[in-house]
């Protein structure tokens, strides 16, 4: 794998200087690699069957389309009450007891690292209620890359299981499983980016803001894996996106580099968020340290002063402007309770459409769509 040869760059969101001068303990735990603006699936061996979801911008325009449309439609029959569309679920088998029967169904293996509620309900959820059932493995039950390597792991799942899903630290680690799985690989999460959320994000600016493209949407907080996956979204879908953050903060620049050069859409960085969120259709944060970053939250929280996404820096959008969150919110941190509950928040419908977005993604990635 390409990937792997990478060398470790300048920790995320703090220059050389800023690591020197940080105790150890407010240190960074995790760094972007040099070469992550050229992370990409086609390096990775495809699965037996269908395709693995690992990074946005390995699809096109009409794939990604195509997902959504899949993830519309169904979402349309759940809210109709009609749950007779089990793609996953399979024949019914006679034990030996004639009254006694099974259905054999498609399994879907969730591997966490990275612990959360949204991913593993959404997941597990949605699988099932396309007639397939999910394993929970916890950090405590698979010890990724410790107990045994990951591809062996990657290996031994795909026998068992009909597709993998993984919410993981490493970015390399989710590429290494897809290379040696034989069964699709779901990307969850990683360090590097969130490409299941992009993709429930943007269904739901469809919904409310009537199109996929021709939007501006401000990113305001720090430059991380959300910012990486809008970013790689813009390489395919035409918008204006603007990433609003603290000097230091700002997101991968060879992500950057690959959005840019795609020649989609207008990308930028802007230090002041008053002036970026002028007019924009989507204000959208994160919270200000992530999973594995805790230990910074309190120079974090000094260096995001004036980031906040509140009443008035919404008034300085416009009334048109719809406020988006990936969740779990830190009330009164990055947002507060009045934007959170407000008028122009879109949170909720946002994250239920992670649900409806991933069945859209796995019947793709399974090539039952």
């Amino acid at each position: 794998m390409t990937s792997t040869c990478c060398k470790l760059s300048t920790m995320r969101g703090f220059s050389n200087l800023q690591r020197s001068t940080l105790p150890s303990s407010r240190r960074p735990a995790r760094a972007v690699t040099t070469c992550a603006g050229s992370y990409t699936g086609a390096g990775v061996a495809p699965p037996a069957r269908g395709n693995h979801f690992l990074h946005i911008d390995d699809f096109s325009k009409d794939q990604l389309i195509a997902m959504l449309d899949t993830a519309s439609e169904l979402k349309a029959r759940l809210k109709a009450d009609d749950h007779s569309f089990k793609p996953f679920a399979g024949k019914r088998w006679l034990l030996s007891t004639p009254a006694l029967c099974r259905v054999a169904g498609k399994s879907l293996a969730m591997i966490f690292t990275k612990p959360s509620m949204r991913t593993r309900v959404s997941f597990e959820t949605g699988f099932f209620q396309l007639g397939g059932s999910a394993i929970y493995l916890g950090p405590d039950t698979i010890q990724l890359g410790k107990r045994e390597p990951t591809r062996d792991i990657a290996r031994v799942l795909a026998r068992y299981n009909d597709m993998i899903m993984a919410r993981l630290f490493a970015h390399e680690d989710i590429l290494e499983l897809a290379e040696f799985s034989s069964s699709p690989v779901i990307n969850g999460l990683t360090d590097y980016n969130h490409p299941c959320q992009i993709m429930a994000d943007i269904l739901t600016v469809k919904e409310h803001i009537g199109r996929y493209e021709d939007v501006k949407v401000v990113y305001v907080g720090d430059g991380n894996n959300i910012v990486h996956s809008w970013l790689r979204l813009a390489a395919v879908f035409k918008m204006d996106f603007v990433c609003a953050c603290p000097k230091g903060f700002e997101p991968d620049k060879a992500t950057m580099a690959l959005a840019q050069a795609a020649g989609v859409s207008t990308i930028s960085v802007n230090h002041d968020p008053f002036d970026a969120v002028k007019g924009a259709d989507v204000v959208y944060t994160d919270v200000w340290a992530s999973m594995g970053q805790k230990d910074e939250a309190d120079y974090r929280r000094q260096r995001f002063q004036g980031f906040q996404v509140n009443e008035d820096l919404m008034k300085a959008a416009g009334p048109q402007a719809k406020f988006m969150h990936c969740l779990p919110a830190e009330r009164g941190i990055e947002c507060t309770d009045g934007v959170v509950e407000g008028a122009s928040s879109i949170i909720f419908d946002q994250a239920e459409n992670r649900m409806h977005a991933q069945n859209g993604i796995m019947l793709h990635a399974m090539g039952m769509a």
